[in-house]
């Protein structure tokens, strides 16, 4: 992917993208809160710091930036997400981008939580 791109992506607002997460999933009879325990146990934001950066309308790099604790397990997660292999990504911030869009990925397309959280 290019740099310039990166930068695109890595300047949108979580705010933005979230209620799509959230769409896609509920389009394939999964849970907001399903959605939100993804994004909690990758970042390891709580309920209340994960709204309070959709609330400041931070960026993807901020949101990631400050995420509490990065689950250790996220290494564990592979595969494609837009033609790309996500273990592959050289860019730490956009890897673990696109490590969120693979576990929401996975939530619509019906698997099991304990494997999507790879417990």
């Amino acid at each position: 992917m290019k740099d310039a791109s990166n930068h695109r992506v890595f300047g949108m607002k979580f705010a933005d993208v979230y209620p799509l997460y959230v769409k896609k999933a509920e389009r394939k009879n999964r849970t907001k809160e399903e959605v939100d325990q993804i994004i909690l146990w990758l970042t390891g934001y709580d309920h209340a710091g994960l709204q309070k950066q959709i609330n400041d309308g931070n960026s993807f790099e901020i949101f990631f930036d400050q995420a509490p604790a990065f689950h250790p397990n996220s290494s564990l997660i592979t595969g494609v997400v837009c033609g790309v292999r996500v273990q592959e990504i050289e860019n730490p911030l956009m890897r673990k981008i696109r490590y969120l869009d693979k576990l929401i990925d996975e939530l619509a397309k019906g698997k099991a939580m304990e494997k999507i959280l790879r417990q």
